[in-house]
């Protein structure tokens, strides 16, 4: 899948080794592994299928947005969008959910 990002710290913490963002190790190796999954993925059905994600949609105010898991702690939140190539991932932001 394509992939944006809303913020180019999220796009820096991707492509950057050396950047962290302030957040700490685990965070970041993780980020970075689900951006991988993320770019390997043909749909989202690929998330759900790896139940280790805690890939789900979120509800309220952020129907539009799914959350995969990246620790106990932590969340990735992305959107889905058509464009003509097909489906671009939009990564919102990274959450703490405690």
């Amino acid at each position: 899948m394509d992939v944006q990002f809303k913020n180019n710290e999220l796009e820096e913490l991707e492509q950057n080794p050396g950047f962290d963002g302030g957040y700490e190790r685990g965070v970041v190796k993780a980020f970075r592994k689900r951006m991988q999954l993320i770019r390997a993925a043909d749909d989202e059905r690929d998330f759900y299928a790896l139940k280790s994600l805690h890939f789900e949609k979120l509800k309220g105010n952020r129907a539009e947005s799914y959350s995969m898991r990246l620790n106990d702690q932590w969340r990735l939140v992305i959107k889905f969008r058509s464009e003509k190539s097909g489906k671009v991932v939009v990564v919102i932001d990274i959450e703490d959910y405690h």
